[in-house]
């Protein structure tokens, strides 16, 4: 009886809950299960990835100095770099060719043949109200009236001589308003024109002084004007048949420019100032760089005044190798150049 008790109270015991927990947990992990040793490394491992290690922070650090000290390059740039200096020269003149295109379509007075040296140094003109005032005028001009010279002649007077080479300087009032007469230079008539009287007198007076001149049988002056003779007039447009109807409309200012930057950027120039009119455009010249020679206008009212026997053209050579220029060969009247 008493066996049968014992063995009735062992039952109990085993089907107890903390033993059945403890059996439970025989059968998992022991928290040493949870630390096992990692593989161990073999020493090629260990130097591999030392190295790797070494070339990512090499190129980490040449990554950052290179941001730092070298800016990222533009293609234009690259590109710059491996021209020659006459591609390089040849890419900068087609960049300035369009500039002037892109002024002269939103400033039509300018027109887009104008000289390169006369651009860069009248830029700041062409922006200006005045002259964007003209060009709204000269496309009203154009659109119901002839006017001359040719557009594409306008500016023709600085196709044959850089700012930077002038040497002599003749003004003029205002354009020939007859059919194929002016050609942008004062003065001067196109091929096939009979020259006009006050270019007859300036003839006349070249025979007289300076030896061996003839008399051409054209007007064309365009010989003068590649020796560095600037032929400009005050004003650069006139309706046909109309003397000065082109008066007061911007050109004057502008040309007044012309003349004040020809004084500021060369020295020794000679002006051969022609009548009252040429006189008082000079006034922005300085008279302590440059050779200012005054005489009536060759007109055939004033030239007897005072202009044939004034010698303008010997005294101008004169001038222009006392300081040290090659004097101009009057002369030189090609009928092509």
């Amino acid at each position: 009886m008493a066996a049968a008790a014992w063995f009735y109270r062992l039952k109990q015991i085993i089907r107890s809950p903390v033993l059945t927990c403890c059996r439970n947990m025989s059968s998992q992990k022991t928290i040493k299960n949870f630390f096992k040793p990692s593989v161990k490394r073999t020493s090629e491992d260990n130097q591999n990835n030392d190295i790797a290690k070494k070339v990512k922070a090499s190129e980490e650090k040449n990554s950052s100095c290179d941001l730092a000290r070298t800016p990222p390059k533009c293609p234009d740039q690259d590109t710059q770099l491996s021209l020659t200096p006459e591609q390089r020269q040849r890419m900068n003149q087609n960049k300035l060719k369009a500039e002037i295109k892109r002024q002269s379509r939103t400033t039509p007075a300018l027109h887009e043949n104008i000289g390169a040296s006369w651009f860069l140094a009248l830029k700041s003109q062409f922006s200006m109200p005045y002259f964007e005032k003209l060009s709204k005028f000269l496309v009203q001009e154009r659109s119901k009236a002839t006017v001359y010279p040719p557009d594409d002649q306008v500016f023709s007077w600085t196709h044959h001589c850089s700012l930077q080479d002038i040497k002599v300087v003749i003004l003029g009032q205002d354009p020939y308003h007859g059919p194929r007469q002016a050609h942008g230079l004062c003065f001067s008539v196109q091929m096939g024109v009979p020259p006009p009287p006050s270019l007859l007198n300036m003839y006349k007076e070249l025979e007289s002084d300076i030896p061996g001149f003839e008399r051409p049988s054209h007007g064309y002056l365009l010989g003068w004007a590649k020796q560095g003779v600037l032929l400009l007039n005050a004003c650069l447009t006139v309706q046909a048949h109309k003397a000065n109807s082109h008066k007061d409309q911007g050109w004057e200012k502008f040309t007044d420019c012309v003349i004040k930057t020809i004084s500021d950027c060369n020295r020794g120039v000679v002006f051969l100032l022609w009548g009252s009119y040429a006189q008082k455009k000079a006034s922005v010249v300085d008279k302590k760089k440059h050779h200012l020679l005054n005489a009536p206008h060759p007109s055939p009212l004033s030239a007897h005044r005072g202009f044939l026997g004034c010698k303008h053209f010997s005294k101008c050579n004169e001038l222009l190798k006392n300081g040290g220029k090659k004097p101009i060969d009057w002369s030189y009247l090609p009928t092509e150049i």
